[in-house]
């Protein structure tokens, strides 16, 4: 069995390499170098004497992944099946269709407005594939809103409307839940925080964690904000947001970024 002092020194050995390339998600992280992102290439001698480059932009991930072969954080799976709302949809609905809202994905033509209203009904909502916090995201009443929506748009978006008083956030950091809270309350139909939404973090459903446990596990992901509604005791997968805001962890005390290391520090063992 090794001593203390030998045990210490095989700590300070293994002492991850890692760069960030935001600041403000690293807060907390020891050790961590914070790059501009448009400097990476110049960078690429640092680049690649690390065992992690965190939080990377979309578009420096070919690079990093493919051309210097870098592990990153979040993990490259988080990244393709959060950035759009109609191809993270089609992944819920490939694995667990019970638990996606009824969903219509097409061509925004007068054909696609006449079938949202034929199998959602009105209202119903409506999502740009890409945005967050919200945004992009909207209640349609009437059939001439639908219209003028998809004037606007490429590609329909749209989900069957679910009356709800509150949706559940679940955070899903490593291989585990950091913490789940319902967001009550809002604006009358968004909850986000960012929309004065009420967290509680009591009475979570555990079927709700498991479903979430089960996916975020067969698709690798490491690193994501889950928005599910809960109906009738049964959960529907609204939506994955890779960056998510951070004001539920504060208030629920918890070390994210203890959660980070730790998590990089066993990937890093496992691969050796």
């Amino acid at each position: 069995m090794p001593s203390p002092i030998a045990a210490a020194c095989y700590v300070v050995r293994r002492a991850i390499r890692l760069v960030s390339f935001d600041a403000f998600r690293s807060l907390g992280i020891p050790g961590v170098s914070v790059l501009k992102p448009e400097d990476f290439i110049r960078q690429r001698v640092l680049i690649e004497a690390t065992d992690w480059v965190l939080f990377p932009q979309t578009w420096q991930l070919n690079v990093l992944c493919y051309a210097w072969k870098r592990r990153v954080f979040p993990s490259p799976s988080t990244y393709d099946i959060g950035y759009d709302k109609v191809e993270q949809t089609r992944v819920f609905e490939s694995l667990a269709p019970a638990h996606v809202p009824r969903t219509l994905i097409r061509a925004a033509d007068e054909g696609a407005i006449e079938q949202a209203i034929d199998e959602l009904g009105l209202p119903l909502v409506v999502k740009e594939p890409r945005n967050a916090m919200g945004r992009g995201v909207h209640l349609l009443e009437t059939r001439s809103a639908l219209r003028a929506w998809c004037a606007q748009h490429p590609v329909l978006y749209a989900q069957e409307y679910l009356p709800l008083s509150a949706d559940l956030r679940v955070v899903w950091v490593g291989d585990r839940v950091l913490t789940a809270y319902w967001r009550r309350g809002g604006d009358g139909f968004h909850h986000n925080i960012a929309c004065s939404a009420i967290l509680d973090y009591e009475a979570i459903p555990g079927a709700a964690l498991e479903l979430l446990a089960a996916l975020a596990r067969t698709l690798g992901i490491d690193h994501a904000g889950f928005d599910i509604a809960w109906m009738d005791g049964h959960p529907y997968l609204l939506e994955l947001n890779v960056l998510f805001g951070n004001a539920g962890l504060r208030q629920a005390g918890v070390d994210i970024a203890g959660t980070i290391v730790a998590h990089l520090h066993e990937r890093v063992g496992s691969a050796i």
